[in-house]
């Protein structure tokens, strides 16, 4: 269940990135602005806004295994349109479709992890599903330009269908993996009947736990980071001086390193290791957007290391949190999973769109940079906020 789960997440790492390394040719192509392009590539988070909590409620209800292959099916349309979208709007609603099958994947997977692993087991079960996403976006930054292009003929249409036929292949599988008995005897333990109202009440009680609250805040700021870095990462590195195809490979080199740190830092954040393992996070991923404004390769390289810690655990580090707070059951977690991400992917869209603008508006992205500092620093003060949320309730239960 495990594998199957992984290889689903990596369809979603293989399209949610293959446009990055292209984004000068679909750009010209398409005959758009980068702000044009920002608000695409935006486009599903948007979506993903509003379509997680029903998703979430959604996951619970049906259960995993239609769930996920769903997921994989609307993830393959996605990705068969943008190889034929002639113009913006199209594209636009091309990579927005996809925002309707990423939550169905990003929240099914942590329930999975929820129903079938216990205790330590849940960080090295959350930290190698993780790995998924993680090695499908470094196989698209890293092979787009260097073997994918000219096997193609340049075409980066041709590219997009390959990924299609990869997702629809992962699909089928793991519908093969998903139907056994074991796993319908799970599906029917921990599926979510009742009305609609009852998972409205559900919402209601997470949302009124604040500690929750807090979390979702968190996810807003790393979210944003990353989905906006993550996208313009190559095209930032192209404008420093380097070669398209070595803009590429560097920028698989985030992605690369947050393989080794998803297998490693969730495992490590366990309650009490937790906070300073994010504080150190949030402040070593400001760091990376200082070193990045340093020509020298040292800077850049120490840059990219330090970004892909924070891009590989701190989604998983911030889901154990929530996974575990006091009243969040494993029943709830389609619905928990659904707060997650809805509030996630407001830096989700923000990030990137924000990128693209002030980078048209300023001719550079000097700004930008600057601007991921700021938002580091508010990880931070979040953090922080978080701790003394927790030492309320704790006051609070030991009074009672």
């Amino acid at each position: 269940m495990l594998g199957g789960v992984w290889l689903i997440y990596f369809s979603f790492g293989l399209l949610s990135a293959a446009m990055a390394p292209m984004l000068a040719r679909i750009t010209n192509d398409l005959g758009i602005s980068h702000t044009a392009m920002g608000s695409i590539l935006g486009a599903w988070p948007l979506v993903y806004i509003v379509v997680a909590i029903p998703c979430g409620a959604f996951v619970d209800r049906v259960g995993l295994k239609w769930s996920l292959f769903l997921a994989a099916m609307i993830m393959a349309m996605s990705g068969g349109l943008r190889s034929v979208a002639p113009d913006y709007l199209t594209m636009f609603f091309a990579v927005g479709l996809f925002g309707i099958g990423g939550p169905l994947i990003s929240i099914g997977a942590p329930k999975a992890i929820a129903q079938w692993f216990q205790g330590k087991e849940r960080g090295l079960a959350m930290g190698i599903y993780i790995t998924g996403p993680a090695l499908g976006s470094v196989l698209s930054l890293s092979l787009t330009n260097s073997v994918l292009l000219p096997l193609v003929g340049g075409e980066w249409r041709s590219v997009l269908l390959i990924h299609t036929g990869l997702i629809v292949a992962a699909g089928f599988a793991w519908l093969v993996v998903a139907t056994n008995p074991i796993n319908r005897s799970v599906e029917a333990t921990n599926k979510r009947g009742g009305t609609m109202g009852d998972q409205i009440a559900v919402f209601g009680k997470l949302l009124r736990i604040p500690s929750v609250g807090l979390v979702l805040a968190m996810s807003v700021g790393i979210f944003f980071f990353f989905h906006g870095m993550g996208n313009w990462l190559p095209e930032l590195l192209r404008h420093g001086g380097m070669a398209p195809s070595a803009a590429g490979l560097w920028a698989a080199l985030p992605v690369a390193v947050g393989v080794v740190g998803s297998l490693v830092v969730p495992r490590l954040a366990t309650p009490r290791w937790r906070f300073p393992i994010l504080l150190v996070l949030f402040v070593s991923i400001g760091v990376g957007a200082v070193l990045l404004f340093s020509p020298a390769m040292s800077s850049i390289v120490a840059s990219l290391v330090v970004q892909g810690l924070g891009r590989g655990s701190l989604m998983a580090v911030a889901m154990l949190i929530l996974m575990e707070t006091r009243g969040v059951e494993a029943q709830h977690m389609g619905a928990a999973g659904g707060l997650f991400f809805s509030a996630a992917e407001i830096g989700g869209v923000l990030g990137p769109l924000t990128i693209g603008v002030v980078s048209d508006v300023t001719g550079g992205f000097d700004g930008a940079l600057w601007m991921m500092i700021g938002v580091s620093a508010a990880l931070v003060l979040l953090l922080y906020a978080h701790r003394a949320a927790e030492r309320r309730a704790a006051l609070v239960l030991g009074s009672t």
